[in-house]
């Protein structure tokens, strides 16, 4: 069965396509056939002016129109479209969506913060995680970043907070804001030992490949902070140029580095994983799982 995905964040939006391969008695598996990411950008707009600008939303039409375009020529026979913190915050997004409906038949549900970190942990990330260590699962997005705890194996806590890379760059993010979000990580590893951090976003992704580290091997707290302090200290220009980055993430990586730092700082993470999932493919298993629990009930 082939699946689609598509999530619409504060900085881009994406349509994942996934093959999905269920045999009876076997794990099933999800193959990626595609990503395709528009850097539509959003959030500087609406964490500003709280409205997509016409420019913006005769973007999201057009992009929209394209994935519905994909979808077809992969034959795609299910698919779930999501928005998050840029959409939650504009007043005329609801407008904006039932225009994108009449016009592509793409059907685009606004979800919580608390849901996009529940849909985050359909990855089911916990798998493969030990009962001595703490875990901390960190999303972060344009306009929020999203926190799912694991103790003794089990999803301890999940939270979501609007503290993002575009409301950092806007200045836009109170100190009440950070002191909430630092009071309540300490809150819920205050009784663990040693916590493991878990990144995702595609900021994160880009350290690790700068990194050259192997697949499955930690970014150490302090490489982090190295990164952060050199990119600091050049222009977005050069930013482009030396490391290789899209404009569209030349801007957002040094706020997002500082982001996973103090999170880390505050949950006493000296390491993170960074597996390369996040809330497409969250999105995806979360389809799945509504696919065959209709089945089972129509059986």
């Amino acid at each position: 069965m082939i699946l689609a995905a598509i999530d619409i964040g504060s900085n881009a939006a994406r349509l994942l396509i996934t093959e999905v391969v269920h045999t009876p008695g076997k794990k099933t598996q999800f193959n990626k056939l595609n990503l395709f990411r528009i850097p539509l950008r959003l959030g500087f707009d609406v964490f500003e002016h709280k409205r997509i600008p016409p420019v913006k939303a005769t973007m999201m039409h057009d992009t929209m129109m394209a994935f519905h375009h994909l979808m077809k020529t992969y034959r795609v026979q299910a698919y779930k479209a999501c928005a998050t913190s840029a959409m939650r915050d504009a007043v005329n997004a609801p407008e904006i969506i039932q225009s994108i409906h009449a016009h592509t038949g793409i059907l685009i549900e606004v979800i919580s913060g608390d849901m996009e970190a529940n849909l985050i942990y359909e990855n089911h990330v916990a798998e493969n995680m030990t009962t001595e260590k703490g875990y901390l699962y960190i999303d972060v997005g344009g306009g929020s970043t999203e926190l799912s705890f694991f103790n003794n194996g089990r999803l301890f806590s999940k939270r979501s907070f609007n503290i993002g890379t575009i409301r950092l760059l806007q200045r836009s993010i109170s100190d009440s804001a950070w002191d909430e979000m630092k009071d309540h990580i300490k809150e819920i590893t205050k009784f663990q030992q040693h916590v493991i951090a878990i990144g995702s976003g595609g900021n994160i992704n880009k350290i690790f490949s700068l990194s050259k580290k192997k697949e499955g091997k930690p970014l150490t707290i302090d490489l982090l902070r190295e990164y952060y302090r050199e990119l600091e200290n050049v222009s977005i220009e050069e930013r482009i140029s030396r490391y290789n980055l899209k404009a569209d993430r030349a801007d957002v990586i040094v706020p997002a580095l500082s982001i996973y730092i103090n999170v880390m700082r505050w949950a006493g993470a000296e390491e993170i994983y960074v597996p390369k999932i996040g809330l497409s493919d969250g999105l995806i298993q979360h389809l799945w799982a509504s696919l065959e629990s209709s089945k089972e009930k129509q059986a």
